[in-house]
């Protein structure tokens, strides 16, 4: 058992703080920027609120944090209520925000100038993943920091892998969400073929999904794809603020991402359809309108 904080409790941190208490065992003490949410969490879990995130931080082995970008990443751990202003010295800070390469190497350095560890963690999964404990977690860092975080993370991970230094696990998510982005779009744009060509769009699935056009995409969200249903999930708004890191860090390495460009502006269209939050395979509304 560990002593463990962790900031910020949105659909992905709740399930995730409540693993580390009911399959992991550990002393859990949560901050949220809505206290009430904190409160809510606590009484579910059993386990303590902090006031701050630097409260909460004060004593604990391991933080946790997950929240929505670089800013709200900052704001929880830098500054006089920070985070990092409370952790001891040895600890490890393992960040699950989905954020830029950049910041995350900015609080290692941090990190390692004050004495503790530091672990970007970002995952994939979603809300499922988060509630039923499986997601994948890509981790960069040092192999003493990992070595130590892992065990902890399994909680709530189905895998979990160390991928480089500092930032390396930012740069995974990066591919993960451009390898998704270029499959939603591949997927909607074969259901409304199909549907144009008079096919019948489940049988068209049963039978190219024992074949090479299988994927997570299509076992999982076609049905509801098909069904016009994209009211749950991962939302769009999400997922631009993803590929937007994306296209940034490729403009700062080189990289030629046009697909990736291309389906972010399809998903600004569908942000003009009203669908902000609806999940990323509403792509296919876009096609059907």
């Amino acid at each position: 058992m560990a002593k463990v904080a962790f900031l910020g409790l949105g659909v992905m941190g709740f399930p995730m703080a409540g693993h580390l208490v009911k399959k992991g065992g550990h002393d859990v003490t949560v901050f949220n920027r809505t206290g009430a949410k904190a409160k809510q969490w606590a009484e579910k879990f059993g386990g303590k609120t902090a006031a701050t995130p630097k409260a909460a931080a004060e004593g604990q082995d391991f933080v946790m944090c997950c929240v929505g970008n670089d800013n709200d990443l900052r704001a929880v751990t830098l500054g006089a209520d920070g985070a990092f202003a409370g952790m001891m010295k040895g600890a490890t800070f393992v960040d699950h925000t989905t954020a830029s390469a950049e910041v995350a190497r900015e609080l290692d350095a941090a990190a390692a100038k004050a004495g503790f560890k530091f672990v970007d963690a970002p995952v994939s999964g979603g809300q499922a993943g988060a509630e039923n404990g499986v997601l994948t977690v890509m981790c960069g860092g040092t192999e003493g920091a990992y070595a130590g975080a892992e065990p902890v993370i399994a909680a709530y991970a189905r895998m979990c892998k160390l991928l480089g230094p500092a930032g390396s696990g930012q740069l995974t998510k990066m591919v993960n969400q451009i390898c998704i982005a270029g499959l939603v779009e591949g997927l909607s744009e074969g259901i409304h073929f199909a549907k144009k060509a008079g096919l019948d769009v489940q049988a068209v699935i049963d039978t190219i999904s024992k074949g090479a056009a299988q994927s997570w995409q299509m076992e999982n969200r076609y049905k509801t794809m098909n069904e016009g249903k994209f009211d749950f999930g991962f939302a769009v708004e999400w997922m631009r603020k993803d590929l937007s890191i994306c296209l940034a860090e490729a403009r700062r390495n080189g990289a030629s991402l046009p697909v990736t460009a291309l389906v972010d502006n399809f998903y600004s269209e569908v942000e003009k359809m009203g669908g902000k939050r609806w999940d990323t395979s509403s792509l296919l509304a876009r096609l059907e309108r």
